[in-house]
């Protein structure tokens, strides 16, 4: 079995029974990572040199709308109404070809593999079946690890009953067909309307579907005006359906006592920081979750409007959460200090091993254990930015960006190595986009301020 070792790197392994090295090894073999420890023997490995590297998991995205990399950017100044207004109810989300979306999905997918992410969760709207197979073909071809979130269509007249049941009917078929293994690069979650946008009814019968085939059951709740009216975790204890397959994605406006009902019976918020505070959708749950016992992850979700990495993501939500506490400080004519309220560390456990355990992974993920897949990224730190390097982890999650980001391991495979994506024709990739979003736009109307090149 073929064995690489990744030598003399600063490890930041994200197990705390493994630790961390200023200098270290880490060896893979096959798939998984055998060992790390400060010096290896393994003759027959290929040798990576990684004295120049920082050494760590990949990052974990717990939710992304990854077909969206194809209107890139055309929501900068949308609020989260626009947002909706433009790409859901019949409009450009609803209205995508097949061949939209699996560009869509290929780009998107090596956009994050290219800035360190190695797993997401797509969070789709599915169209039809031929859309399915186009967005999982995407996500197959580009390397990346995924949970295939399986959704169901933007256009409110199909937000019904005989709508949801077709699209479980769908969900079985494409369970059948591509994710019969729950140990594959691709897995399958489910990507539900959730109480908040169909009748409880509704949601708690998708819910029941989710424990049927299995995997993560994703859905949007507790924003924006309604988000703290509906008390829908709440609801969802009193029917007895909470449990840690349920991932609540924003979560910026249910109550402390919402947020320890899922400390006691399960489930997993993935906080979106940069654009909960631009868009409307209200603060972000960090500091929420983290008061009432539960680890949040965190998700880029919509490129429409930012960016897709992590690094902006960490910092949006350990500044957002700092500012905070801060301000109520300062408020109360007390001076914040001498040590901040939230620590980086924290802030990469989000990204990392907290992304595994939202989207029952961490066996497989978030952080270099041996046994574990071998979703390894390497961070050059002699880039200007990143030297000299004190805080290895403060530097990652404060200086770090996505040009710092060197090689990217999935499952053992590199898919990245030396600051490049391997085995990817971007002139194919970028004619291919911009046919779709020239097709897009053609077709179903140009938003307001989308500059077209």
């Amino acid at each position: 079995m073929k064995q690489t070792l990744l030598k003399g790197g600063t490890v930041l392994s994200q197990d705390k029974q493994v630790g961390n090295f200023t200098v270290a090894d880490v060896l893979i073999e096959g798939e998984k990572i055998k060992q790390v420890a400060p010096s290896i023997d393994a003759p027959d490995a290929e040798v990576v040199d990684a004295s120049d590297m920082i050494v760590m998991p990949g990052f974990v995205d717990s939710h992304r709308h990854t077909w969206e990399s194809v209107v890139r950017n055309v929501g900068t100044d949308w609020s989260l109404q626009k947002y909706l207004g433009s790409i859901y109810f019949g409009n450009i989300g609803s209205k995508r070809t097949p061949e939209d979306d699996y560009i869509g999905n290929l780009l998107g997918a090596l956009e994050a593999l290219d800035a360190g992410v190695t797993t997401i969760l797509d969070w789709t709207m599915i169209m039809s079946r031929d859309h399915t197979e186009e967005m999982i073909r995407g996500l197959d071809e580009s390397g990346i690890r995924a949970v295939f979130a399986h959704g169901s269509p933007g256009e409110e007249e199909y937000w019904n009953r005989e709508s949801m049941l077709t699209t479980i009917e769908e969900a079985k078929h494409i369970k059948k067909t591509h994710f019969n293994s729950n140990d594959a690069r691709l897995t399958m979650g489910l990507a539900i309307r959730g109480p908040e946008f169909s009748s409880f009814e509704t949601a708690a019968e998708e819910i029941r579907f989710g424990r049927e085939i299995g995997g993560v059951t994703s859905m949007h709740l507790g924003f924006g005006t309604w988000g703290a009216v509906d008390r829908s975790i709440e609801k969802l204890h009193a029917a007895n359906l909470l449990g840690p397959d349920l991932n609540f994605v924003h979560a910026n406006a249910i109550s402390p006592e919402e947020m320890r009902l899922l400390r006691d019976h399960g489930g997993s918020i993935s906080a979106t920081p940069e654009v909960e505070m631009m868009m409307g959708h209200g603060y972000p749950a960090i500091g929420l979750s983290l008061e009432n016992g539960v680890k949040p992850s965190l998700g880029v979700d919509v490129v429409t409007s930012t960016g897709g990495d992590m690094f902006a993501q960490m910092k949006f939500a350990l500044q957002a959460e700092r500012a905070r506490v801060n301000d109520h400080q300062l408020n109360d004519q007390v001076m914040p200090g001498p040590e901040l309220h939230i620590k980086a560390q924290e802030v990469l456990d989000m990204a990392t091993i907290e992304g595994a355990k939202a989207l029952l992974l961490e066996n497989k993920i978030g952080s270099l254990t041996p046994g574990k897949q071998a979703d390894v990224i390497m961070i050059r730190k002699t880039d200007t930015n990143m030297f000299p390097l004190n805080d290895p982890i403060g530097t990652v999650v404060q200086c770090a960006h996505t040009g710092n980001v060197d090689s990217v391991f999935v499952a053992g495979k590199a898919v990245k190595r030396d600051g490049r994506l391997i085995n990817v024709d971007m002139k194919r990739i970028q004619k291919l986009a911009n046919e779709a979003r020239d097709r897009v736009f053609a077709n179903y109307g140009n938003p307001d301020n989308a500059w077209l090149v």
